[in-house]
C-alpha cells in the first residue's frame, strides 16, 4: 500500500473498499484495543509484494502501587 493510504490506516470510517463493502472499522478498533492494553501496533508494506501487521501486547503491566494488589 502507498504512503498515502498507510497514514490513514487506523483512522475510523476509512476504507478502500467499494460503497457497501466496508466500514472501515476494523483496523481504528483493533488500534485502540491494542493501545488501550498498552500495546504497539506496526505496519510494514511494500507494493506489489504486500502488508504485514507486527503487534505488541505487555504480558503484565508493571505495578506502581503495591497497595492495589488483592489479598
Amino acid at each position: 500500500m502507498d504512503s498515502e493510504i498507510q497514514s490513514k490506516i487506523f483512522e475510523t470510517f476509512f476504507t478502500t473498499k467499494p460503497v457497501n463493502k466496508g466500514t472501515g472499522l476494523g483496523l481504528a478498533i483493533s488500534y485502540q484495543i491494542i493501545e488501550k492494553h498498552q500495546g504497539n501496533i506496526q505496519l510494514k508494506s511494500e507494493l506489489g509484494y504486500g502488508t504485514e501487521f507486527a503487534i505488541e501486547i505487555p504480558i503484565a503491566l508493571p505495578v506502581t502501587d503495591l497497595s492495589t494488589i488483592p489479598v
